[in-house]
């Protein structure tokens, strides 16, 4: 007697591989462009992102938000991304396991050698698409910082940079602030 297959019927196959990657034990996870991607951030990523973080902390809990690596959805697609920062209204956080870039104020990717082109081309990309309002690369092998902004379907139509690590880089409002780039 031969196994005969089990039919699947209606499984949302998008639903499941998001789902799965969550559940990847005591690592960070995201799935790009339906490739599940392990997630290990090395120290000097790390330092970059807390000098930007810390830049940004008051001016966040004024305007009532909260900045993490929380889980970004973008529905419909094969992806799943954990941004290095992504600045969020506190009560959409409130309780939510992912939100989607357009709920954002601000995502920041910071790239690394190992995965450097998926946030400079593939991110970017998706983020204009799913209507992240604010966009900053700050590409550590090039040693620049570029801000995005204007999302539509085909990219960002606002494009301020690339910028050298040293100049100063306007986030526009809600922010109004001036990041200093010198110490990245």
């Amino acid at each position: 007697m031969t196994a005969q297959p089990i039919p699947y019927g209606d499984v949302d196959h998008e639903a499941a591989l998001k789902y799965a990657v969550q559940l990847i034990d005591h690592r960070w996870a995201q799935v790009v462009e339906g490739r599940i991607v392990l997630v290990s951030p090395m120290w000097d990523h790390e330092r970059v992102v807390a000098r930007i973080r810390r830049q940004l902390d008051a001016r966040i809990d004024e305007l009532g938000c909260v900045s993490g690596s929380g889980n970004l959805d973008l529905p419909g697609s094969p992806n799943w991304y954990l941004a290095d920062i992504a600045v969020v209204p506190d009560d959409l956080a409130l309780g939510a396991a992912a939100l989607t870039p357009d709920q954002t104020l601000l995502v920041v990717e910071v790239t690394s050698e190992s995965n450097g082109d998926t946030d400079r081309v593939t991110k970017r990309k998706r983020y204009a698409q799913y209507g992240a309002p604010l966009h900053l690369l700050v590409d550590r092998q090039a040693r620049e910082c570029t801000l995005f902004s204007e999302p539509h379907d085909l990219g960002y139509a606002a494009v301020d940079g690339p910028h050298p690590f040293g100049a100063a880089i306007r986030l526009p409002e809600p922010f109004g602030l001036v990041l200093d780039t010198a110490a990245l």
